[in-house]
């Protein structure tokens, strides 16, 4: 008896006719589409990318020799501290990063100062540092007013005013423990740092704008998902014209 019983089994890899195999090269030519618009972007970015420093990193190669070797003047380890501080207003810096910069801040800062400011200097900080252990949260009155103090205080000697946004983290990266302790251990550190935190990729795509947006936005972020509802939209279309073709009634 013949049998009755119609095979439904569909294979992706091996399609049983003409309209699934039709159907099947689609979406291989869709993905294909994707993946290199996704993918071909990035290996683009990579290619023609090149290191670009900021200002302070250039500021800093002029100066790091005399600050390791202990020759910079008032001027240079001013500079120092600045740039030190602007590294640790980095959202993403590890512990370890950190305390090498506060370390190499703090004692910068130290150097500054003559020997009667510099009592007055680590008195303010421990002070400080004291109120950070005790209190419950930071928006207790006596804190606020001593790291508003401290903030005031270093002002001047490193040379940036209170409006400065950087001075809001100041206080918070001063170590009283720390200010003789920029010795050979951390200041091997601090290249490493500086170069991984002030200079970056950069290329003609990520430095050009499109519609008020930087280019690489636009197209990762705006882009990308405008050409997957496109793709969407012809693979329907498509289909339907695949159905059409072979006679395939909904």
């Amino acid at each position: 008896m013949e049998s009755k019983t119609q095979d439904y089994h569909i294979s992706f890899f091996k399609p049983a006719n003409p309209q699934t195999k039709a159907n099947r090269n689609m979406i291989i030519l869709f993905v294909s589409v994707w993946a290199v618009a996704i993918f071909g972007f990035q290996i683009l970015l990579k290619v023609i990318q090149k290191p670009s420093p900021e200002v302070a990193y250039q500021k800093y190669d002029l100066i790091w020799d005399n600050i390791n070797s202990n020759t910079a003047d008032y001027t240079e380890i001013q500079q120092f501290a600045q740039i030190s501080l602007q590294v640790l207003s980095k959202v993403f810096i590890s512990a370890d990063e950190r305390k090498a910069l506060d370390i190499a801040l703090t004692s910068s800062l130290y150097k500054l100062l003559n020997n009667d400011d510099k009592i007055v200097f680590i008195q303010k900080i421990s002070k400080f540092e004291k109120l950070k252990i005790e209190i419950d949260n930071i928006s207790d009155a006596d804190y606020i007013s001593s790291r508003n103090e401290l903030a005031v205080y270093v002002s001047p000697i490193i040379g940036l005013g209170l409006n400065d946004v950087r001075m809001t983290i100041l206080p918070l990266e001063l170590l009283s423990a720390e200010v003789s302790g920029f010795n050979e251990n951390i200041k091997v550190q601090i290249p490493g740092i500086m170069e991984k935190y002030l200079i970056h990729n950069e290329s003609a795509l990520t430095r050009a704008s499109f519609l008020g947006f930087p280019f690489h936005y636009f197209y990762t972020a705006v882009f990308l998902l405008v050409l997957f509802v496109i793709l969407c939209l012809l693979y329907c279309v498509k289909t339907e014209a695949l159905n059409k073709k072979f006679g395939i009634n909904d």
